[in-house]
Parts: C-alpha cells; sequence; structure tokens
C-alpha cells in the first residue's frame, strides 16, 4: 500500500532518448522550414498539454461524483497533470517566438488603413484578437489550469499523511469550482490556441468538439500508463472491473467525438454559407485521404475494437484500443493545426513525426516522476475499501 514507482536510470532512458530525437527533429525543422516547424511545436505541444489536462479534469469530476471505483487508478490522472505546468510554458512561448508564421490575424498590416493589405474584417475582431490579450488569456489559463492541479495534488498528499476527511471535502470543493471554470476556459483557450489559426471561420460546436478529443485521448494515455505499470508489477489491486470502466469511457467519449464531428460537418454542409464552408473546403480539396482517415480512425477503429464487453478487460486488446485513440487524436489535432498554416505545402515527415515522439518522451518523463514521488494508492482515501474491492 506505500509502494511509489522507482523511477531508475534505466526507466528514465527511453523517454530521454525520445526527448533527444524531439530535439534534433525541431533543430533540423528549423533549419529547413520555420513555418512547418512551428506548426509542429503548437500541434504538439498543444495535443499533450490538452492531455494533461484531461487528466486533472478526471481527477476533478470523480471528486464532484463522489465516485470510488477510480480511487485506485487516481495517482495516474494526478500525475499526468503534473505536465501542464511545462506545457503551458511552452505554449507562451510558442507564441511570442511563432505567432507571425502560425497566426495570420497578428500581422500589423492588416489593421493599418493605410495598407494595401488592410483587412476590414480582421480589424473587426481586433477587439479580441489582439497580441496582448491573447497573451493575458494564456496566462490565465496556465494560471488556473495549473493551480488547481497542484491544490488538488496537494490534498491528495496531505491526505495520505493526515488522514481523515477534512482534504477530501476540500477536494471536492476544488473539483466543483475547476468543472465550472473547465467549462468555459477549456472552450475558450481551443478557440484561441486552434480556431484562430483559421480567424476567419469560427464554430459554436467546436470547443465541444475539441473538448471530447482531449479528453478521450487523456483517458487511453491514463491506460497506457495503468496497464504499463501493471506489467512492471506496480498497481496490483486495480483489476479487470477498473479496466472495463475505464474502457467504457473510453468507447463512450470515441462516440461522443464522432457525434459531434459529424455535427458540425453536417451544419456546415448543409447551410453552405461560404464564411463557414472554407474551413471544410480546404481540408476536402488538400487533405482528403487525412480527413477521411481522421474519421474512420477515430470512429471505427475504437468502435469495433473496444464495442464488446469482454474487449475492455483483457490488457492486448486495451493496448491496442488505447494506441490507435492516442494516435487517431494526434492526427485529428493535425488537421485542426496544419491547413490554416501549411495549406497546400503540408508534409508529414521527420520533422512532425520527430516533435511527437520528442514530446510523448517529455510527457512520458514528467508523468513517471509525479508518480515517483507518493504512493500509488491513497492509503487514507475514504473510499478506498470501495476501490479495492470494485466488481462489476
Amino acid at each position: 500500500m506505500d509502494r511509489k514507482y522507482e523511477l531508475t536510470k534505466n526507466n528514465k532512458m527511453i523517454p530521454l532518448i525520445m526527448m533527444a530525437i524531439g530535439v534534433i527533429a525541431i533543430v533540423m525543422g528549423f533549419m529547413s522550414d520555420k513555418t512547418r516547424t512551428w506548426a509542429a511545436l503548437l500541434q504538439n505541444n498543444f495535443y499533450f498539454t490538452a492531455m494533461a489536462l484531461g487528466g486533472t479534469f478526471f481527477v476533478a469530476f470523480q471528486y464532484v461524483a463522489q465516485a470510488g471505483w477510480a480511487v485506485g487508478i487516481k495517482r495516474v490522472p494526478e500525475a499526468m497533470g503534473g505536465f501542464l505546468k511545462y506545457g503551458m510554458s511552452a505554449m507562451i512561448l510558442i507564441f511570442i517566438l511563432g505567432h507571425h508564421d502560425l497566426y495570420h490575424w497578428t500581422h500589423a498590416e492588416l489593421y493599418d488603413k493605410a495598407s494595401p493589405e488592410y483587412d476590414s474584417i480582421m480589424a473587426g475582431k481586433s477587439g479580441f484578437l489582439n497580441i496582448p490579450f491573447f497573451i493575458v488569456r494564456m496566462v490565465a489559463y496556465a494560471a488556473i489550469w495549473v493551480g488547481f492541479t497542484m491544490a488538488l495534488r496537494k490534498h491528495s498528499l496531505k491526505e495520505d499523511e493526515e488522514g481523515g476527511i477534512e482534504h477530501y471535502k476540500k477536494s471536492i470543493t476544488l473539483g466543483a469550482v475547476f468543472i465550472v471554470l473547465f467549462a468555459v476556459t477549456s472552450s475558450t483557450s481551443v478557440w484561441d490556441f486552434l480556431m484562430s489559426i483559421d480567424a476567419y471561420w469560427f464554430s459554436t460546436l467546436f470547443g465541444w468538439y475539441t473538448f471530447a478529443g482531449l479528453f478521450v485521448s487523456a483517458l487511453a494515455m491514463m491506460a497506457m500508463f495503468i496497464l504499463f505499470l501493471r506489467k512492471r508489477g506496480y498497481m496490483n489491486h486495480v483489476n479487470e472491473n477498473h479496466l472495463h470502466d475505464v474502457g467504457k469511457f473510453m468507447f463512450a467519449f470515441s462516440i461522443f467525438w464522432t457525434y459531434l464531428w459529424f455535427s458540425q460537418f453536417m451544419l456546415i454542409w448543409y447551410a453552405n454559407l461560404p464564411e463557414e464552408v472554407v474551413y471544410y473546403q480546404l481540408r476536402w480539396e488538400q487533405f482528403r485521404s487525412l480527413w477521411v482517415a481522421n474519421l474512420l480512425i477515430n470512429f471505427c477503429a475504437p468502435f469495433f475494437i473496444l464495442m464488446t464487453r469482454d474487449a475492455k478487460r483483457q490488457e492486448a486488446i486495451m493496448w491496442v484500443g488505447g494506441t490507435i485513440i492516442i494516435l487517431g487524436h494526434w492526427l485529428d489535432v493535425y488537421m485542426m493545426v496544419q491547413p490554416g498554416i501549411m495549406g497546400k505545402d503540408w508534409q508529414l515527415g521527420f520533422t512532425e513525426f520527430g516533435t511527437m515522439i520528442g514530446f510523448l518522451g517529455a510527457f512520458i518523463y514528467s508523468t513517471l516522476t509525479e508518480l515517483s514521488k507518493a504512493t500509488l494508492v491513497p492509503k487514507n482515501h475514504p473510499m478506498l475499501q470501495e476501490t479495492l474491492h470494485h466488481h462489476i
């Protein structure tokens, strides 16, 4: 019950090698195509930061629901949330250093009436889309997300030391407040980070759509860490019933993502308004194979792999399903970022995949480091016995 994950030299080696590959990809990318490299940095940093945020959201809503089954696995999403401080710091730096290549609306000539590049539409949006206000919003997102992540983690660890239910009650309150703030900031942040890349386009479903993708990715990554720890002799208290519940979440949110993908596309398609269809027109004309693959991978694969009860209770199938979901939603974020930045000049090569490997290595290293700082079982949690004897 007091066992911690042991982060040894051998355990560190693989994520450090992955991070080195990422650094090489980024350096080589900047030497050949600066815009493409900034796009890869934005895509991957957003994706893995969103996963970390999904971990904190999972912890928060489990507290609010007062769910007992998830107590035995909550150290994993808690640890995933530890990447947020690095991801949000990188997000701010990426915008400050690379905004001219990433976001068309940051070009000053668009707002100068004396310039031939003056754009009345962008000028009309300048009250919201301006660099100082954008940075203020980014700092606010970082403060809220990292602050609540650290607060929930602090009370979780103090509960281990002191026992009682005081920290549990405080965590419920923190979780409830965080969920309200998350409901707002999860949408407004993706308007900023992703939707403003295509600054002439907007969708009222975009926030929900992105939330579904980030959360199912976080669930899949959480499942991967649980399976990894079990394989190495940790978290033996986690049984097939816990895996079944995690699998149900993965299956459900894959279907929810598909529903939102279709709803957003269908509404824009049949309305056929020029200012709306331009988003899909670009993706259909320049990214058709990836656009179709995105739907097939993120809907069909999880649907058929995780549909049955037995599938969600088998580690091998959960490995396959989780890996497909993580790679599939990486492609989904690629489809949100790259078309508006690279257009017909898009590529999928070492810059994109190497950067992904580097960020994945950083995420794994951060999460394993956090896992090594606390026991993998929250021994004084008031619902500990419920999770230890979980059966469905």
